[in-house]
Parts: structure tokens; sequence; C-alpha cells
């Protein structure tokens, strides 16, 4: 039973780890992020879980972000003795753990084990902003590297399994699963045998073939069976027999594992030993849209462009050494340009927002036409919600401006297409992965926060990119979503924000203003797509609103001046994050002494984590924090990003790096808002340099 393996997991991690003691580098984060490359792929170490120290790998289960185990389970055996590397299985004390460090795009765990060999797993999902080919492969790297410590030689054997677990979100569910040889490699297939095309259980996938695999090399051997038979083999052996069960059932009968081990050999005192596996999901029809015709389609995977599936995983394998060199550049860039634009602490913020950020998006489509499906996850995982694209945009303004127009396609595509009624930008497309839109416009309405998104993103990948027939060819939906903007920026109705958790609210200044900035960006739209005789038009409507705005939205009685929460609401606050879109684009038209403003004021507001998103209560967001800090004056944006820095260090949340907390106590409410893509939003300040 499921429960027997996790209580025997908090007995061996509470014994395991009496005399261990880790560092991390550059914080402990509140998970680690160790397969994160889509959203089916999107597997973590979640600290303090029965009982276990957190950031600590082994004695315990790898987890889905959904918190549903993902069993991965690691052994090592040093001259016939066998340690618990990574898993909750019994059978073996834990290695001591010496370090966690992660970067951008790996999580690096160095172990002790024994006193005798040092032992390194590196977890490594790969971001490529700039091959598609590439990153359309939903597949992730797991190296471990072993070398003595001691300076004397050790016979060391290692062992890593997957569960059935990773191929249905129901363990009820029965699997098949086969083994394969062929490109240099050997795998281990499984799947659902009742595939359920886009369909999810627990957010897992019901269709889909996985691989587990690693090099057809010498000292492998391999077996798949029931896990405690499976793994009970290789702790008395050191290898596995090769025999494949052909007892084809249930995730939660018998559970079956999909292993493989290494023999080494003698590890001596120059030099060391590594081995490297890969564990991925392909599906050839990703996400069922409703786009031009009048039945939805099935859209196929990027990846079905360059690679037949049999071919995806000896692909991936091989490409280790051009993947490990691209992304130690991209690292290298991510933390020069973060320390540069604001110190160490920065870099422990994106760089732990980078493989969550991307690890939402499915690449799908063609070259010609590439759509990026993203699933908000957590919250409700819709797909292609409109208010969580736009707190992803830094991260794509800086890395690759081209993913502002693939995550956009499908929602324009269906709105163009006649499938939404409303005259305001539509809120989502459904739940993910249906993308099925709202014929009937019984969307989460959003209208004035979705209209000022999507003109905003719009503009600015025209900007970024040069592609003003971007703009034109979208012009009369465009020109339709200004409409709404005019009826209702200046004085919000009572609606919805994007911080829909906080309710309805009339009036909304930090609403407003997103609505205004709009505006004047359509004035920019309109001179460069031909419509200069309605450039002046929008521009002038802007000044006035930002008149009104100025007016009922700044408390000019207190020390220092603010902007309030709702017009001639003197005792309100909040941040007014949606300044951001203004500098972004380069619009100059928010005058700079309201910037100065609410810079000087969130000084006076910081509470032990962070400032709260409105007075409304103690809680605040991450990513609207940072476009807040973004364009705040130095100290401010230093101030902004050392409480985030501290709290991701000190939060007793322990699950993926989560946008909404609480200021006071840095913990959050319910089991929403992780692992979702918005952190992307982090990015604000090198988006802006």
């Amino acid at each position: 039973m499921k429960l027997l393996r996790v209580a025997a997991a908090a007995v061996v991690a509470l014994i395991g780890h009496a005399d261990a003691v880790s560092t991390f580098e550059p914080a402990r984060p509140p998970a680690a992020p160790l397969a994160v490359r889509a959203p089916y792929l999107n597997v973590w170490l979640n600290g303090q879980t029965n009982g276990q120290p957190s950031g600590y790998l082994a004695g315990q289960w790898p987890r889905y972000w959904t918190q549903g185990i993902q069993a991965w389970q690691g052994f090592i055996r040093v001259d016939g003795k066998a340690y618990n590397w990574m898993g909750g299985a019994p059978g073996a004390g834990n290695v001591d753990q010496q370090s966690l460090k992660y970067t951008s795009t790996r999580t690096t765990f160095t172990m002790n084990v024994g006193g005798q060999v040092q032992m390194i797993a590196e977890f490594f999902s790969p971001v490529y902003p700039d091959d598609l080919r590439r990153q359309s492969i939903p597949f992730s790297y797991l190296k471990i590297s072993t070398a003595s410590l001691d300076g004397r030689s050790h016979h060391v054997q290692i062992y890593a399994d997957v569960s059935g677990e990773w191929a249905s979100g129901d363990s009820s569910q029965t699997i098949q699963w086969e083994h394969q040889a062929g490109g240099g490699i050997r795998s281990h297939k499984f799947y659902r045998q009742n595939q359920e095309a886009f369909r999810e259980a627990n957010d897992q996938a019901s269709w889909g073939n996985w691989y587990w695999s690693t090099g057809d090399i010498r000292g492998l051997t391999y077996q798949i069976g029931q896990d405690t038979v499976v793994r009970g083999q290789f702790l008395s052996n050191g290898t596995l027999t090769g025999h494949i069960d052909t007892d084809y059932r249930a995730v939660n009968d018998r559970w079956p594992v999909f292993a493989f081990s290494r023999d080494l050999g003698a590890v001596g005192r120059s030099g060391s030993a590594s081995t490297l596996f890969t564990i991925g999901i392909a599906q050839d029809d990703a996400i069922l849209f409703q786009g031009q015709g009048n039945s939805p389609e099935q859209v196929p995977s990027l990846w079905t462009n360059y690679f037949d599936e049999e071919d995806l995983a000896p692909f991936f394998y091989k490409d280790y050494s051009y993947a490990s060199q691209y992304a130690t550049n991209f690292d290298n860039r991510v933390a020069r340009d973060s320390i540069a634009a604001g110190g160490q602490d920065y870099l422990t913020i994106t760089s732990l927002a980078v493989r969550q950020a991307f690890g939402a998006l499915q690449y799908t489509g063609t070259p010609d036409n590439v759509r990026v499906f993203l699933k908000e996850i957590s919250s409700n995982s819709d797909i292609q919600t409109v208010d969580v694209i736009f707190p992803t945009w830094p991260i794509m303004l800086y890395l690759d401006p081209n993913l502002i127009k693939y995550t956009l396609s499908p929602l324009l595509e269906n709105q163009e297409s006649g499938h939404y009624p409303n005259k305001y930008a539509i809120h989502d497309l459904g739940r993910f992965p249906q993308a099925l839109g709202y014929p009937q416009g019984n969307d989460e309405a959003m209208p004035l926060e979705e209209c000022g998104n999507m003109i905003i993103m719009m503009l600015s990948y025209a900007q970024k990119t040069g592609d003003v027939d971007y703009l034109k060819q979208h012009w009369a939906l465009m020109a339709q979503w200004a409409e709404y903007l005019i009826e209702d920026a200046k004085i919000p109705a009572n609606q919805l924000s994007t911080d829909d958790f906080a309710g309805h609210l009339a009036n909304q200044t930090n609403l407003a203003i997103k609505g205004i900035i709009a505006l004047e960006a359509m004035s920019r739209i309109a001179s460069l797509t031909g419509h200069s005789y309605l450039s002046a038009n929008y521009s002038n409507i802007a000044k006035d609103y930002l008149g009104f705005w100025s007016r009922h939205g700044i408390n000019r009685a207190s020390v220092p001046n603010h902007s309030v929460l709702q017009y001639d609401s003197a005792a309100t606050y909040g941040l007014l994050y949606n300044l951001y879109p203004d500098k972004a684009l380069g619009l100059k038209f928010i005058p700079q002494s309201v910037y100065d403003m609410q810079s000087d004021f969130y000084k006076t507001k910081a509470n032990k984590y962070g400032v709260i998103l409105d007075t409304r209560g103690t809680l605040t967001k991450t990513d609207w924090e940072m476009f807040a800090a973004a364009v705040a004056g130095p100290s401010t944006k230093a101030m902004f990003i050392s409480l985030i820095a501290k709290w991701i260090n000190e939060t007793p949340t322990w699950r993926a790096f989560t946008d909404l907390y609480d200021t006071n106590t840095g913990g959050y409410p319910g089991n929403q808002f992780t692992a979702r893509p918005v952190v992307g939003g982090v990015f604000s300040v090198l988006a802006l340099q």
C-alpha cells in the first residue's frame, strides 16, 4: 500500500539525516526542480514531507507539482554496501548530502557515500529560447558522477528506477510496457493501456508514451517488475536480471517499476566515473484546439516536425554534450545579467524561476505556425489565460520575444474566427489540454484586464522584432478592444482584475492605469499600421483619462504621496504594478513623479518578506512586487529583491515557487499558486535592460 511506502520513507529520512548537514546555494529553495520541462514533465523535490528536512534528496519521493508521488528511486553500492541517494524505498541507509546547488537549468546534489565515495546527481532540464527543435522535446536529463573521497579504489554500482505513477494520475489504471534497444541506448517504454487523448487524471496526462532511457554500454543491466523484487535484486546483488515482467497491471498493483543499474567498476584515486539517464513523454497530438474551423483540431506536438517518436530518446540522450555546453552559457548569461542588474539576491530569484516558467509551455504546430500553449498550473489549470501570460511576459521579452507571438496566436485565432461573442478580450481558452474557447462568452470575465494585456503585449512583440505586419493583421480586433477601453478604462466598473482571489472591486486605480497605458499604446499601434488619423484620438483620450486618474487616484495628503486602491479612497493603497508596461514599451507617458512617489512610498510599507498587494490583506505576489521593483528607484528595487530572496530561503511553504504569499509569515493560503509560469515576471528588471 502507498501508506506503508510513505511511512517507511519517513523512518529512513529521520534516521538517515541525523548527522547530515547540507549547504544550499544560492539559497534553500521552497522546492527543488528535478525534471521540470513541460506541463506533464514537472517533477519536484518538496521538503518537509513525512518529517523530512527540506532540500534533502535521499529518503523521500519526488513529486509532481500536484504533490502526487512520482516515484524515482536511486541506490548506490560501494564495495558491496548499499545506500539510498533518492526516493523513499526502504532497504538502505541514506547518503549524507553535502550540498544542493541550483542554476537556471540544473539542480545538483553532492553526496558523501560512507566517507568513501563522492556522488553528484545533476538534474538537468535545458532551456533553448532560440532553438525550437530542441525546446520542443519534453525530456530531461539525470547524470550521476562518482569519485573516490578517501584516495582508495572502490567498486561502485548505480541503480535508478521510475514507477508506473509517472504514466497515470489514477493509480487504478492499467499500464503496459516494453523494453527497447537501438540507436545506442536502452529504454523502458511505458504507458496507460487505456489511452484517453486530451484528458487528465489529477492533472497528469492520460495519453502518451513515457521513455526512461540510458546508454547501452558496458556494465548496464535492467529489469521491469514489482518494486520490492527489482529493488531487492539490486540491493542484494548489485546487478539486475534482465527479466521483463509481462503481467501488465494497475499502477498500484504490486507497483511495477522500470529499473536500470550500472556497474561503474573500480572508481579510484584519479578521475571519475559517470552514467547518464533521460526521462520524457511523447505525445503525437498535444492539444485539442478550436481555431479557424467549425470543429476542434488535434494540434500535433512541435517535435513531430523534426523526429519520429522512436528517434526522440536516442537523439536527446546523444545530445547531452551540446545541451550541457549550451546550458552552461545560458546559466552564465542569466547569472551575469542578474547580478549586474540586482546583485546576488536577484540571481537567487531569477535562476529559480526559469525552468518553472518554461515548464508550463507546450510547444505545438509547425515551424511556420508555432503555437505555444500555456498551462496556468495549480490555480485552476486553465489554458492560455491572458492574465497569466501577462505576468510571464517579462521572461519572454528577455529571452525570446517570439514567444509572445506563439502564445497569443491561439487566442487571436479563436476570437478572429468568430468563436467568441463578447467585444472585449477573452480570458482563457478552457482547461488544459482542451483549448475549446467559450462560444457562449461565458468565460471568467476580466474585460479591462485582458484588453489592456493583449494590446500591451502585442505592441511589445512588434517593437522587439520589427514585425509591424503582425499589428496590421490583427488591427481590427485590437481596435475593437480599444473601444472597450475607451468606455471603461477611465472609471472601471465593478469587475475582477487578475488578482481575482481578492474579489470584484469598482474604481480600481491599478486596473485603470493599465487601460490608460494600453490606449496610449494603441496610439503608437495606429501610427505603425497606417491609421495615423486615429493616433491622436487615442493619445488625447489617454491623456484626459490620466489627468482624471491623477486627481482621484493619488492621496496627496499623506507623506509620501501614494496611489490609492480605489478612486478617492485615501486610506487604501497597493502595488501599482501596472505602471510597468509604460517603461517596457518605452512610451514615456506616465510622469516620472508618479514613479518616484510610489518608490518612496513602498519603502515605508515593507513587512518582513515584502510589501502587501493591497490593503485588503497581508498577502502579496512575487510577480507584481518585481514589476513594481523594476520601475522603482535603486534603493527600493534593492529592498524588494532582498525581501523576496529572504522569503525564498526562509518560507515554510516548501512547495514549488509560489507567487502568492503572506508578507508577515512567509506562508500562503491553500494549495494553489504553486509551480505557475507567472514567476517569469521576476525577469521584469532584466527585460528593461
